[in-house]
């Protein structure tokens, strides 16, 4: 299975380097920034699966680089900040972070932050040992263990992109909004979210489709959103 590729952004080279050697040795593949700058070149372009973000940065600060980076991707962002307070939390929540983390903190305890956000079984009842499987084309999504397999070989997904497949094969062959679409990813409202949606259907119909710009199973419904039709 592909490693995880990570983006850790911080201005302390001391914290960046420790993070790095931690994360790699828990097999993850790193790439770092020093600021919030840095980062944006590197994202220009480059895709993670999720980026580890300090808020408390000169210049541009970690809070204002993610609700920016929201306006366009979905990415899931977990922050690291000296700030421990409720409210600050929220703040980092409400700029569209996934999970939020107070230094100084255990390594431990931000790998299993990481593991968390990239999860992508959900739990299985124990009384639905047949599993339900969607084809589309030479694709297998297996429903309950939110796996996706061509042939023999694993398809990575993001945390988002999971989410995005177990909401649209809750409802194979219906149109769903893109406003229902960012309330069942759990986002606050508004354009920002439904862009990010938009951004992360491409980088869907990349993995599952033949041909993305003329989409067979990840349909775009005029007018009514988006819409899964397996075989």
């Amino acid at each position: 299975m592909d490693e995880a590729h990570l983006l850790i952004v911080d201005d302390d080279e001391r914290i960046r380097g420790l993070l790095q050697k931690f994360l790699m040795r828990n097999g993850f593949l790193i790439t770092s920034a020093r600021n919030s700058d840095h980062a944006r070149r590197i994202l220009s372009g480059l895709e993670f699966d999720l980026i580890v973000l300090d808020v408390m940065m000169p210049g541009e600060d970690g809070l204002s680089l993610c609700r920016s980076l929201r306006e366009k991707m979905a990415t899931p962002i977990l922050l690291l900040t000296a700030k421990g307070e409720t409210e600050d939390r929220i703040n980092g929540l409400e700029a569209g972070a996934d999970d939020y983390l107070a230094k100084p903190f255990e390594p431990k305890e931000l790998l299993l932050r990481i593991n968390a956000i990239l999860r992508r079984v959900p739990a299985t009842q124990p009384d639905q040992a047949v599993p339900k499987v969607l084809h589309l084309g030479g694709i297998r999504y297996d429903i309950e263990r939110g796996e996706m397999w061509i042939g023999e070989d694993p398809v990575r997904l993001t945390a988002t992109e999971s989410q995005l497949m177990r909401i649209f094969s809750g409802n194979p062959g219906e149109a769903l909004s893109r406003e229902r679409l960012v309330e069942e990813l759990g986002r606050d409202d508004g354009q920002a979210q439904e862009r990010a949606v938009d951004v992360q259907i491409t980088r869907l119909r990349r993995k599952i489709e033949a041909d993305p710009k003329q989409p067979r199973y990840l349909q775009t419904v005029r007018g009514a959103g988006y819409m899964l039709a397996p075989d």
